[in-house]
């Protein structure tokens, strides 16, 4: 029987011993991957040249901007094409294309700013219904949203120091998108000079910021389509050119080395900037109506 067991207790030793080498192994390499990934290792490339790659990376993602593909673009049908006036095209587009993204930029900052003036003025009537003097409540109020913009310090200076408040909300109302600051302003000497309840003015006041946004939404809804229709007027050159691939000729050759395309590329790149400044006009007007 002791025979026997000897062997039994030896092979059970030497797996025991097998798993803890094992075990030690797999840790081991975790450590080294932890190490080596974390910031502790010093085999290849360590993790400080992976930050600065990827924060040099994020830089000039950020500088790189979206107008600039239309160069890109520019650069590939001219290779494309063994022609340079892709590339001037392409040019000329990114002040274009440069001017439509900050316009759409200052657009979201006026829309953020409508909305921060009517959570001011809710927030505003919420505290002057609940009991607090109106500069108080004022200085209260303007912590929870951003409706005062760069004008914010003068007007909490003068709400704390018994200032000229409506002057200062008059002079925060000439940024774009808060012009909703006027009534607030208008609100605020009523009720200071009259008397008046100043949280049934800001209710008023608030109800028809809210119909007012609503329209705009309403009215931009309708104008979807026209703008779709813009953006296809700008799509179909290219779609053009894929159908000549497709259909197995040599657009960009006829296009740019000879002297009827030269001249249909002139006479569709007119037409094409006439329909889409057109439509955008349009668009444009019907906005301005509200």
């Amino acid at each position: 029987m002791t025979g026997t067991a000897e062997p039994t207790a030896v092979a059970a030793l030497a797996c025991l011993g097998a798993g803890v080498w094992l075990t030690a192994g797999r840790h081991a390499g975790a450590r080294r991957a932890r190490a080596l990934f974390v910031g502790g290792g010093t085999v290849g490339v360590g993790p400080p040249t992976v930050h600065r790659v990827t924060d040099s990376l994020r830089r000039v993602r950020g500088r790189f901007r979206g107008e600039w593909w239309s160069l890109v673009a520019g650069l590939v049908l001219a290779v494309l094409g063994a022609s340079v006036l892709p590339v001037v095209a392409g040019a000329a587009g990114v002040p274009v294309l440069r001017r439509v993204r900050l316009a759409a930029r200052d657009r979201g900052d006026r829309e953020r700013r409508q909305d921060a003036v009517i959570a001011l003025c809710g927030a505003l009537a919420g505290e002057v219904r609940a009991g607090r003097q109106p500069g108080e409540a004022l200085l209260s109020a303007a912590h929870d949203s951003g409706g005062l913009g760069e004008a914010r310090a003068g007007v909490l200076a003068a709400a704390r120091f018994g200032g000229d408040v409506p002057g200062a909300l008059a002079a925060a109302a000439r940024q774009p998108g808060a012009e909703g600051l006027l009534g607030l302003a208008a609100c605020w000497r009523v009720a200071v000079d009259q008397g008046a309840g100043l949280a049934a003015g800001l209710d008023r006041l608030e109800g028809a910021l809210r119909a007012e946004r609503d329209q705009r939404a309403d009215l931009r809804a309708q104008l979807a389509g026209a703008r779709a229709t813009a953006v296809m007027l700008a799509g179909l050159p290219a779609l053009g050119l894929l159908l000549g691939v497709a259909l197995g000729s040599d657009p960009l050759h006829v296009l740019l080395h000879t002297g009827a395309g030269l001249g249909c590329l002139l006479a569709g790149a007119v037409l094409e900037g006439l329909g889409v400044w057109w439509v955008s006009r349009i668009v444009r007007g019907a906005e301005a109506v509200t």
